[in-house]
């Protein structure tokens, strides 16, 4: 890819490009160039280390899964997504995929911060769980119980129509939300779900099926290209990535030809001749969706050909890890007791250089366990290692497990 083509609206959109893009900022690191981190790789094999044991402890066989909103759906030793399949006896593998997509979507969607004061309380089981956990079983219960579909017949889905009926007081009835039980941006997670309605009808091309706009229609878009039962990363990326590029808002976002670049931000020191190339993309919430979808589409029976191509998670677990055991060390430690905009330039910096980090990461830990990439992907790092890795570390090094660096976001970046 040419340099005009990479900093298109079409080139920033490119996984390659989130790459290349945080591999500038990390090379200036490297000559300690930037302005607000600097990095230290000699500490990066005690990341390893710490990282190693916990994968010895938590997984002695190896068998580890995916890092996605699957997990979420299994805490507290309950496979909730399986239970939900006893009921689809009577359905064909492919749409029963189809109401995995559904599920899983409308879940990432929701998952943005709940704060420290919200906990759902499941019941049948008298489970109680906070955070991305509790968001988790409480949007699989709503998916359940028909309150994304707008056909009372057909409740296991999520349609356009279904979405657009939702009312802030269905939101607060499924998320036990009161003034006790206070989640944040109540209001945010209903504007994202009628922003994904409309995306729904407006993309046809990736959402229109036999039936109402889904995002399960994807999968139909997606087996008119496939080969074989082979689907290529890149051609679910694009789904992704065009799909749902209406849903997220517009406010303080990059507009590149009328269109959401959504999840990139701009840093001075890569400022050159093309007026986009100083634009870091991101793309995390995308990614996050993407690294979902894997697995139902496995489960469905296809192969998944490219998955190395989706870059780690730039959020605060992952990039707390590093700044926690001094890998990333901040110029001036009085930042570190500062709110800072998810635009600002010590946030981009943070997280580019996580990035690469867990690249980096990746490659000592296979190298120590004796695996392949294949063997042991991105996808399983980021499960068994870092995601646990940085939640396990901040719990041990400050009260409530808060992560050592404060990003203020909107909820669809984080």
């Amino acid at each position: 890819m040419s340099g005009g083509q990479q900093f298109s609206l079409s080139g920033l959109r490119q996984l390659a490009t989130v790459r290349s893009q945080c591999a500038r900022l990390y090379s200036l690191a490297e000559q300690d160039k930037l302005r607000h981190f600097s990095v230290h790789e000699d500490c990066l094999p005690a990341v390893a280390d710490y990282i190693f044991e916990l994968i010895r402890h938590d997984y002695p066989t190896l068998d580890i899964p995916f890092h996605s909103r699957w997990r979420h759906f299994e805490a507290g030793g309950i496979e909730r997504h399986r239970q939900l399949e006893a009921a689809w006896n009577n359905l064909d593998s492919l749409e029963k995929t189809r109401r995995h997509i559904d599920l899983v979507v409308v879940s990432v969607l929701l998952d943005a911060g709940a704060g420290g004061r919200w906990a759902f309380t499941e019941a049948g089981t008298g489970q109680v769980h906070g955070r991305s956990e509790g968001l988790g079983i409480a949007s699989l219960r709503m998916f359940a119980d028909g309150r994304f579909s707008s056909d009372r017949s057909q409740p296991f889905q999520v349609d356009a129509d279904g979405l657009a009926q939702l009312t802030l007081a269905d939101l607060r009835a499924g998320f036990q939300e009161s003034e006790s039980n206070p989640l944040l941006g109540l209001e945010g997670r209903l504007s994202l779900l009628r922003q994904l309605s409309v995306a729904l009808k407006q993309k046809s091309e990736f959402f229109s099926g036999p039936s109402a706009p889904r995002p399960a229609h994807l999968l139909d878009w997606l087996l008119r290209s496939q080969n074989g039962g082979e689907i290529a990363l890149g051609k679910l990326w694009t789904a992704v990535i065009e799909g749902f590029e209406d849903v997220w808002p517009r406010k303080e976002r990059i507009i590149i030809d009328g269109r959401n670049l959504g999840d990139a931000w701009k840093h001075s020191l890569l400022a050159g001749s093309s007026a986009n190339e100083s634009i870091v993309p991101f793309h995390k919430l995308s990614q996050w969706l993407t690294y979902s979808l894997l697995e139902p589409l496995i489960t469905g029976g296809f192969r998944i050909n490219g998955m190395d191509e989706l870059t780690g998670l730039p959020e605060y677990r992952n990039g707390g890890l590093f700044v926690d055991f001094d890998v990333l060390k901040l110029k001036d430690p009085a930042a570190a007791a500062i709110a800072h905009p998810v635009s600002s330039e010590l946030v981009v910096e943070w997280r580019a250089l996580t990035v690469i980090l867990l690249d980096k990461t990746a490659a000592l830990l296979r190298k120590k366990m004796n695996l392949s990439e294949t063997e042991f992907p991105l996808a399983k790092v980021l499960e068994a290692g870092t995601w646990k890795a940085g939640r396990r570390i901040a719990a041990a090094k400050r009260t409530g497990g808060t992560p050592p660096l404060q990003v203020v976001s909107d909820g669809t970046v984080f």
